[in-house]
């Protein structure tokens, strides 16, 4: 009688994943997001120190309004976060070419904490004396 000595082939495929590239992918994903998130929040305005209000209830905003951020400081009156500050009869012209469209923006008033209510209530005016009806003013909010 003769034997077989062969050994059966287990040589059959390996069915589990390796996920442990995946997880140091996900991870690394996690970490990227962390940083680029507040980032990406933080607005990238003209630097002015807003006043504090109380938190309110906001209106809910349309998703096709469109925004003109004006901001005023010392130095002059912003549109749009530009780098240089405007006279008051730049910042007219502008306002005017604004309000010249079709649909007009929603103005957004960035005053300063520390600029004299003045320049806040001629910066008004001139929005006022533009036609642009619909305004805004930003603020921090405390809790």
């Amino acid at each position: 009688m003769a034997r077989n000595f062969r050994r059966q082939r287990s040589a059959h495929p390996i069915a589990d994943l390796n996920v442990t590239n995946l997880i140091d992918l996900g991870f690394m994903l996690l970490v990227i997001f962390m940083i680029a998130t507040p980032l990406i929040q933080q607005e990238q305005t003209v630097g002015v120190n807003l006043p504090t209000v109380a938190k309110a209830p906001q209106a809910k905003v349309k998703p096709d309004e469109k925004f003109v951020a004006v901001a005023v400081d010392t130095r002059g009156f912003y549109v749009d976060n530009q780098p240089t500050p405007l006279t008051l009869a730049q910042l007219r012209s502008r306002l005017s070419a604004l309000a010249a469209d079709p649909k007009p923006p929603v103005i957004r008033i960035r005053g300063d904490a520390t600029v004299p209510y003045q320049r806040v209530a001629d910066l008004i005016t001139e929005v006022q004396k533009a036609g642009l009806t619909r305004v805004t003013f930003d603020a921090k909010t405390v809790p």
